[in-house]
């Protein structure tokens, strides 16, 4: 497990998507939980973003802070999430997490995947 500087090759976390984890986690009612944001194949476009809650360190991972909201990638998501913005958003037309990654050559139409 590393910490990494987010601001220059790992993931970034805006103010909105930081607290809206933070209150997650504070309705979890656990201080051993941490987001950690994974590429997996799967999806439309090849690629697929999972963030969830999890528990455990692995090997490689690497490990950012924001504002106390600790988020983990590992070893394999790395490359592509590398200055990766992810923010919440909560408006009438659209609620929930969105990934703008410089990495994506392409994306589905429903943002859940990328290639």
């Amino acid at each position: 497990m590393t910490v990494q500087d987010s601001t220059a090759t790992g993931v970034i976390l805006s103010d909105p998507a930081a607290a809206k984890v933070k209150a997650l986690l504070d309705q979890e009612g656990r201080d051993d939980l941490r987001l950690r944001i994974a590429v997996q194949p799967g999806g439309c476009s090849g690629l697929r973003y999972q963030l969830f809650f999890d528990e455990r360190y692995l090997d490689g991972d690497q490990t950012y802070d924001f504002g106390g909201v600790e988020v983990i990638v590992d070893r394999m998501s790395g490359p592509y999430l590398g200055g990766a913005v992810i923010d919440f958003v909560d408006s009438i037309e659209k609620q929930g997490f969105t990934i703008d990654n410089p990495n994506a050559g392409g994306s589905c139409a429903c943002g859940d995947s990328f290639s």
